[in-house]
């Protein structure tokens, strides 16, 4: 599934957002001189903090860290307003730009909500699927051996009956595919020399010596088929990350191309180029 270009820095900031779940009644965890702290409140300073969160923290000591973090800035807050730090232009923008990001990022919830139906996304499953160009995919095992005498050596042993599962057990220097088992592979998934020899083959049939960049291949095809395009339960999230980015990435740029954009600060230096 190919992913959606991300167009602005705008988007950059709010992708991954999920549709906020309806609020409920607030259950009051703690008070500051009659002022109530919520379990909304700790779901939203849970929200800004992020990875600042302390992981390790679960349940109700999660819970009980961001009371205490509430308590602590409503304290710091209030102290901070008698002296006078929320008075200024500079403090009003802050706020500004706040007020701004907090709206930016609940009406770009809601759209990546409003477009993530059943229906939607099926429809860019189908639509992908319809696309999908066929494609080869090869089961193969392999022994791989240092030299050429030594794969010549395998191809005499396993024509004269021996198992090939036995043999790659006792000889075979790829640690990585036990009793040689490669599993499913496309043609790019390999060195040219080893899927050229592997895609020749009939099923069940072993190749001359192959040498490649690591060493001397003897190879056995599995079997052959038409690389399966994944089900949608699969692939599902992908499905819905890609039409909630691309629904907020059409409004960004439908608001861009209705408004007068006038840019006065310098454009970046071009990156020098490579000799």
């Amino acid at each position: 599934m190919a992913s959606f270009r991300t167009l602005t820095p705008v988007l950059a900031l709010v992708l991954g957002l999920a549709a906020a779940p309806l609020a409920a009644q607030a259950k009051v965890l703690a008070k500051v001189d009659g002022v109530e702290i919520t379990d909304a409140d700790a779901q939203a300073a849970a929200e800004d903090l992020g990875a600042a969160l302390p992981q390790h923290l679960q349940g109700p000591q999660r819970e009980a860290y961001l009371v205490e973090y509430l308590i602590d800035a409503k304290l710091v807050a209030r102290h901070a307003e008698k002296e006078k730090f929320g008075e200024g232009p500079d403090f009003a923008r802050k706020l500004e730009f706040q007020r701004q990001k907090i709206m930016m990022e609940a009406l770009l919830t809601k759209v990546a909500k409003d477009a993530t139906s059943d229906e939607a996304l099926r429809k860019v499953y189908e639509e992908a699927l319809k696309a999908q160009k066929p494609e080869e995919e090869a089961h193969a095992r392999h022994i791989l051996v240092p030299t050429e005498d030594e794969a010549k050596a395998v191809v005499k042993r396993l024509e004269g009956g021996e198992d090939f599962v036995k043999v790659a057990t006792e000889v075979s220097k790829d640690p990585g595919s036990p009793g040689g088992d490669l599993g499913w592979f496309t043609r790019e998934k390999m060195v040219p020399e080893f899927s050229e020899a592997a895609f020749k083959l009939e099923k069940g049939k072993l190749s001359a010596p192959i040498k490649s960049q690591f060493g001397w291949h003897v190879i056995r095809l599995e079997d052959k088929r038409q690389k399966p395009f994944p089900g949608f339960d699969q692939v599902k999230d992908q499905v819905e990350r890609y039409v909630q980015q691309k629904a907020q990435a059409e409004l960004i740029m439908k608001l861009r191309e209705g408004a007068k954009i006038e840019r006065t600060d310098a454009p970046p230096a071009e990156a020098p180029k490579k000799n």
